[in-house]
Parts: C-alpha cells; sequence; structure tokens
C-alpha cells in the first residue's frame, strides 16, 4: 500500500463559512473536484481524520462526516485495519481494479428501447447573460415571498386530518373559487363539473390527445404553429395538415376549400393570439369556423393561454363564450404572471368528457392539493387581481418600450404590429438575410437567440422576440445587440 497522500488538504479545500452549504459538503464536492482533476490519484493513501481536522482547523465530526459520504459515493474506500484510499469511480474497469464503489451507466444503452424524433425539444440551453424567448412573463415583478405566504399559511394550518378525503373536498373549493374567477374574468356562466384543473399544458394535451385521436386522425393546425401540441398529437398518431394564416387569422375558406363533411377530427387554434404571429381571428372567421365545425362535424381545440396578458376589453371574444362549448374543448392558464409554481392549467368541456379526462390525472400527476388551497385563496382573498393590475401595467409598459426601440434601431427594415394580446412581438424583414448568421453574430456579442424564434424560408425571414422578461435597462442592451448584430450581417 502506498504512504499516506502529501499533498496538504488546505492546498485544495477552501471552506467558507459565510456560505449556507454545509462545511462537511463543502469538503466533500472540493475532493471530488480533486480526484478529477488529479490532484488526488486513484489509490491514493489517506491521513486520518484527525490529522485533516487540524490541517483544514475544523472539527473531526466534520471529517467523518465527510469521509462517510465520500465512501458512500464510492470516492473513498476504507480498509479495516489498513487505512482509506482515494478511489475514482469514474474510471473504466481497466482502469481502475474492482471495488464496491459506485460506477455511472454506460455511454450508450445494452438493450434495446424506442426513440421518437417527433418529441425531439426545440428547446436550448443558454449561457448569455441576455436572452430573448418567444415571450415569456417577467417572475420578479410579483416577488415570490409575496406567493410563499399563501402556501405556508396552508401548511400551517392545523386541521389537516383524514388527507385524502380533505384533499377531495380541497380540490372542490379550488374548482369552485377557479370557475368564479374564470366566470368574472372571462365573461362565462360555469359550474366547476365543466372545469378540469391540469398542472402541465404537456399534461392537458397528452390527455387530450388520448382520449380524442387514432391513429390517421386528420387534425389542422395553423401554417405557423406552436411545436409543443402538435408534437404531442403527431406522436399519438395523427396526420397534420396546415392550414394559411394571414392578418385575419387561420383562413377558413382554405379549409371548406380543401377538405369535405367527415374528414377533420379536429382544428387546433389560439384565436386570441395565434403562435407566433400574435394575429387575431376576425370575428367574421370566427363565426365561419363554429359553423364549419357543425356543418363538417369536427371539434375545435381553443388554445387561450394569453388571455391575461391581453388588453382587448371585450369578454365575448372567445370561441368557446361565442358557441357555448358544444364544440369547442377550451384550454386555458391561470395566473401565468405568477412564479411557474403557482401556475395552473385548465380544461372548459363537456362533463362526461372531463370525467374522463381527470382519469388520467392518475397517470399524468395530479396537481398539488396544498397549492390548489393556496391558489384558492389567492383568489379568495383578491390577491390575484391585484398581482394581475400591476403585471398588466408593467407588461403595457414594456411592449411600448419594446416598439419604440425597434424603431429607432431598425429604422424602416422591419415590419410590426404592437400585438394586443400575448407576450412576444412577430418582425418580418424587409429583406432576406441568414437568421442563423443573425443568432450566431448576436451570441458572440452576448445576446442568446434561440431557434424557436427564428422564422425562415422563400418567402419569409421573421423573428418572434419575447419583450416581458426584460426590464428596462436590459431590454435597452438586448436590443441594441441585436441592431448592431443585425447590422453586420447586412451590411
Amino acid at each position: 500500500m502506498s504512504s499516506p497522500v502529501i499533498i496538504p488538504f488546505n492546498s485544495f479545500i477552501k471552506i467558507d463559512r459565510r456560505k449556507k452549504e454545509a462545511i462537511y459538503m463543502q469538503i466533500v464536492y472540493q475532493f471530488i473536484n480533486a480526484v478529477k482533476s488529479n490532484l488526488l490519484e486513484d489509490d491514493d493513501r489517506l491521513p486520518g481524520s484527525r490529522k485533516i481536522s487540524e490541517e483544514l482547523q475544523v472539527h473531526r465530526k466534520t471529517i467523518v462526516a465527510a469521509m462517510s459520504e465520500l465512501q458512500e459515493q464510492g470516492w473513498i474506500e476504507t480498509l479495516p485495519n489498513i487505512g482509506s484510499f482515494v478511489r475514482n469511480p469514474e474510471l473504466s474497469p481497466t482502469q481502475s481494479k474492482k471495488t464496491n464503489a459506485f460506477q455511472h451507466p454506460p455511454e450508450k444503452a445494452g438493450f434495446h428501447f424506442k426513440k421518437d424524433f417527433i418529441l425531439d425539444t426545440p428547446i436550448e440551453k443558454q449561457q448569455e447573460k441576455l436572452y430573448f424567448t418567444d415571450g415569456t412573463p417577467d417572475y420578479r415583478i410579483i416577488k415570490s415571498e409575496e406567493l410563499v405566504r399563501f402556501y405556508t399559511s396552508v401548511i400551517r394550518r392545523k386541521n389537516q386530518s383524514a388527507p385524502f378525503l380533505n384533499a377531495v373536498n380541497d380540490s372542490l373549493l379550488f374548482r369552485d373559487q377557479l370557475s368564479y374567477y374564470l366566470n368574472l374574468t372571462r365573461g362565462f356562466h360555469l359550474s366547476r363539473d365543466f372545469l378540469l384543473p391540469v398542472a402541465g399544458l404537456e399534461q392537458v394535451h397528452s390527455i387530450l390527445s388520448r382520449l380524442l385521436i387514432n391513429t390517421g386522425d386528420l387534425v389542422l393546425v395553423e401554417e405557423l404553429s406552436y411545436f409543443l401540441p402538435n408534437m404531442i398529437y403527431s406522436q399519438a398518431g395523427a396526420k397534420m395538415k396546415t392550414v394559411p394564416v394571414d392578418a385575419d387569422g387561420m383562413n377558413i375558406d382554405y379549409i371548406q376549400n380543401h377538405y369535405k363533411p367527415g374528414q377533420i377530427r379536429m382544428v387546433y387554434i389560439n384565436s386570441t393570439c395565434q403562435y407566433p404571429t400574435t394575429v387575431r381571428l376576425s370575428k367574421k372567421r370566427k363565426k365561419q369556423l363554429l359553423d364549419l365545425a357543425e356543418a363538417y362535424n369536427f371539434i375545435v381545440i381553443e388554445d387561450d393561454r394569453d388571455f391575461e396578458f391581453s388588453m382587448i376589453k371585450n369578454k365575448k371574444e372567445s370561441l368557446f363564450r361565442i358557441n357555448g362549448g358544444n364544440r369547442i374543448i377550451y384550454v386555458g392558464t391561470f395566473g401565468r404572471f405568477l412564479n411557474p409554481g403557482f401556475q395552473m392549467n385548465f380544461l372548459i368541456a363537456p362533463k362526461d368528457l372531463l370525467q374522463e379526462a381527470a382519469k388520467y390525472l392518475n397517470i399524468f400527476g395530479k396537481p398539488d392539493s396544498m397549492m390548489e388551497k393556496a391558489l384558492r385563496e389567492l383568489i379568495h382573498e383578491g390577491d390575484i387581481h391585484r398581482y394581475q393590475r400591476k403585471s398588466k401595467k408593467v407588461i403595457a409598459e414594456r411592449k411600448e418600450m419594446f416598439a419604440q426601440l425597434l424603431n429607432t434601431h431598425f429604422k424602416n427594415n422591419i415590419l410590426f404590429t404592437i400585438p394586443q394580446a400575448g407576450l412576444a412581438f412577430w418582425i418580418r424583414f424587409n429583406t432576406s438575410f441568414s437568421l442563423t448568421q443573425l443568432q450566431k453574430k448576436a451570441g458572440e456579442k452576448g445576446l442568446f437567440i434561440p431557434s424557436i424564434c427564428l422564422y425562415q424560408n422563400r418567402s419569409i425571414t421573421a423573428l418572434r422576440l419575447g419583450f416581458a422578461h426584460f426590464n428596462q435597462q436590459e431590454m435597452e442592451e438586448a436590443v441594441k445587440v441585436l441592431g448592431e448584430a443585425y447590422w453586420e450581417v447586412v451590411e
């Protein structure tokens, strides 16, 4: 066996007592880094815990705790009456002696499994300080500390007996409050029986795909549309076809001219703020679509998740509000301006369909009952209205500022309309150039533009750019950098 390691521990372990992280875990992480960087090598013998504690000037129990954690993770092997030795579990079996240390799984599985390219996500990781999105809120507007008090008050409540019975009752009470809020804000006339809260938007569309789609069913979507539901319905076996979009939204005449009654199973549409172009379905086309749904016998999935960011005051704008739910399944989001943990998606549909949909929550995950309690109180106490007013005011100001900055930095080289709803601008360039080059040039300048924001083909060069997540300083800097990158690419 080798002699004890002679490298001083204080040369690679620096303890910061100001950190909230436990001291023994600081030692663990830095020890592992030392092994990975070969400061400590496989089979090095370690000094005793007393000597290490004296060197690092910490209590011996702290070192014992760190050594125990390292041993459990496989970075140390202790042999009785002999000593403790460094083990690198990331080395291959040929590089290291066979031990009981934890080994990482292989890079490639040794067995067959299904691969689905339809479900590949276009979301990319970003490291730049400044970044665009396809339209997300600024979660700093409504402080998380304010929201947490609703959750903590629920947890501290003493009456927590009969948890399973309480969970059922609490869910019903939340649905009562949510239906009241939707009736008040969206002009609905709902009872809780026609409303199903669902935690995630992915879950909503996964459930609908199970209930409504058979292999080969024809689903129509807008020519440019949201990737998430498209890939879920495609994966379920639907045959996806696109319909052209213009300034009045989805072209309903196109549907009537290209399809026959009975051919279409479903139309998926965002009538308030089309993704990505932000256009609104005109009043005339809404009536056309509803009439055609009756005549052709198809379902309409209305995605209205941008309603809370709409500056349109008419509550009768939605297809569901016009139709009363006879042909419409309504998908919405509650509290999208809040921290993501406090948001809730929901379905509005016929009662029997929702009863069947609720069964799938056993597979896809039920909403957090404690969170439902907190959201119920958020509505009951009236704070949700205050938060929404505050959020809308800030978003309206940022929307105007973003439009001014675009005009300043791009002059007459772009076309856009200030959107009436949603959190993004649809920006079309007057000339064609490589958007990937723009993306690359902006990245070099510290601005990340995700690929989901880029739209380019033979007839269009456009960006969908979110504005609401920026404060004033961030927005000014981001648009300035984007403008500089643009001029460098086109000149």
